[in-house]
Parts: structure tokens; C-alpha cells; sequence
């Protein structure tokens, strides 16, 4: 079995797992909160099956609209929403960029993965990197309905919550400058090819 269909059948043992524990913690959620008792639950089971998951630092109403996708995700399709990242801190953004750079060996190319604090979501408290990948396709499909979207075609984990009801064009990678026709024509100064 290659590598690639294990890690499918693992993620489905681990989704039924959840729910199931969900399902078993429904009734201590009940009595705890009882007009929150699925959100919680899931809060729970979620918290045991990503155990190094931050949340803190998200803005009240995205973390608030994680919170309901999430919940919706597990208890009506059984697929599980975790978070890979969420906020952070500008000195870690400025980390990670200048290692793209130094890795991709320019600014220009490393604004392809990462962008430098002052044009992050992430900074901002609004992006959520996803996992896993069955949960940001549902996430792709439904997120709208929380003001969820994906922003990046490169980057399938990545979404960003953008209230207001109407989706923001996706960018092809982080660093894309759009033309007034949405085509792609540079990155940080450098004119791309059409």
C-alpha cells in the first residue's frame, strides 16, 4: 500500500474515532452547557486528536467562525477541521520569511510561500492553516457559509476569514500583485510573464 493511501485510510480511522468520542462526551458537554453541548463535545474530542493545536490569538469573530465550522464539519459530515496555525506574533512571521528567503535565495521568490509581517493574515489573527487535507476540502466547499475562504491556489490549507459575504478573489501564491483584469503581473516589483 504506497504511502499516500495510508495516510487517506489513517486520517478516516482517526475522523470515525473522534466523532465517536464526540458522540461519548455529548451527554458531560450536556450538562456543562447544554445550549452549547455539540460545540463543546467537539471542542473537546478535537482538542485530544490535535493536541499541540493554538488557538489563542485568533480574532473573536474568527475564532468564532472556526469554532461553528468545525463543529458543523464533525457532527454533520463527519470530517474533522484541526489548526496547523492560526496567529502569530510578527517576530515569528519575520522568522519565517527570512528563512524562505535565505532558502529560495531572494525576497521575490520567497513571497511565493511566505509574506513578511506587514502583509500577513496570519499577524493579523484572520488566517487558519488547516489540516487535514479532507477538512480543508470540505472547508473549501462550505467555509463561505462562515466567512471562511481559501486565498491561495498553492496553498490548499491556507484560508482566511473575510466577513462581509462576498469572497475575495483567490491569488495564485502570497506575494501576487493583480492588475485591474486579475491577472497576475508581479511579485514585490518583479513583472511576471502572462
Amino acid at each position: 500500500m504506497n504511502e499516500s493511501r495510508m495516510r487517506r485510510c489513517r486520517d478516516r480511522v482517526f475522523a470515525m474515532v473522534t466523532v465517536s468520542l464526540a458522540v461519548l462526551l455529548l451527554p458531560v458537554a450536556f450538562l456543562s452547557r447544554p445550549g452549547r453541548a455539540r460545540e463543546l463535545a467537539c471542542a473537546w474530542a478535537l482538542r485530544l486528536r490535535f493536541p499541540a493545536e493554538d488557538l489563542t490569538g485568533l480574532t473573536p469573530r474568527a475564532r468564532a467562525a472556526f469554532d461553528s465550522a468545525r463543529t458543523d464539519a464533525l457532527w454533520r459530515h463527519g470530517r474533522l477541521l484541526g489548526l496547523t496555525s492560526g496567529h502569530r506574533e510578527p517576530s515569528v512571521q519575520q522568522r519565517l520569511f527570512d528563512e524562505e528567503v535565505r532558502r529560495s535565495g531572494s525576497s521575490a521568490s520567497a513571497r511565493l510561500l511566505v509574506l513578511p509581517p506587514g502583509e500577513s493574515s496570519h499577524v493579523k489573527g484572520v488566517a487558519l492553516d488547516v489540516r487535514p487535507k479532507q477538512g480543508a476540502r470540505w472547508l473549501e466547499e462550505h467555509g463561505a457559509r462562515y466567512d471562511l475562504y481559501r486565498t491561495y491556489d498553492n496553498e490548499w490549507w491556507h484560508f482566511e476569514y473575510r466577513p462581509g459575504g462576498v469572497p475575495p478573489r483567490r491569488l495564485p501564491y502570497p506575494g501576487a500583485i493583480l492588475d485591474q483584469d486579475t491577472v497576475p503581473l508581479r511579485t514585490n516589483g518583479v513583472r511576471l510573464a502572462r
